[in-house]
């Protein structure tokens, strides 16, 4: 079971909350707690392709963040496209793990700067590509 305390990580969880909520605008917040807070959007053509042509579930996430044990996880599912992990740096490709989650234990203002650019892209790629209506 999940706790509902953020802990030690409760300054990084709201930096990174603030950082997604200022992309919500056209997005459903699909859960939003102490240790989540969830963007989903209507599913696009391109995943109904993926799903077999057939609507498996009427929205998708777009983005999360959201609180672990050793770390805060921040979701992008746009982030895999090569035109927003070109505009990355090194350091905050440092942060990735796996293909579209950052993680972080502590963030500082030029991170929080650079995602919040990110963030935009990322959500904007996904839409592009069909994934999201």
């Amino acid at each position: 079971m999940r706790k509902s305390d953020p802990g030690k990580f409760g300054d990084v969880f709201h930096a990174l909350r603030n950082v997604l909520e200022k992309h919500a605008a056209g997005l459903a917040d699909s859960e939003d707690t102490s240790t989540k807070y969830c963007l989903e959007a209507p599913v696009g053509p391109a995943t109904i392709q993926s799903w077999g042509g057939k609507v498996r579930r009427p929205q998708i996430p777009v983005a999360w963040v959201d609180v672990g044990k050793s770390y805060v996880s921040y979701h992008l599912m746009g982030i895999v496209a090569p035109s927003v992990q070109a505009g990355m740096s090194t350091t905050l490709k440092a942060h990735m793990q796996g293909k579209a989650c950052l993680n972080f234990t502590v963030i500082d203002d030029a991170l929080l700067s650079e995602l919040d650019s990110v963030t935009a892209a990322s959500i904007a790629a996904f839409h592009k590509a069909g994934f999201t209506a």
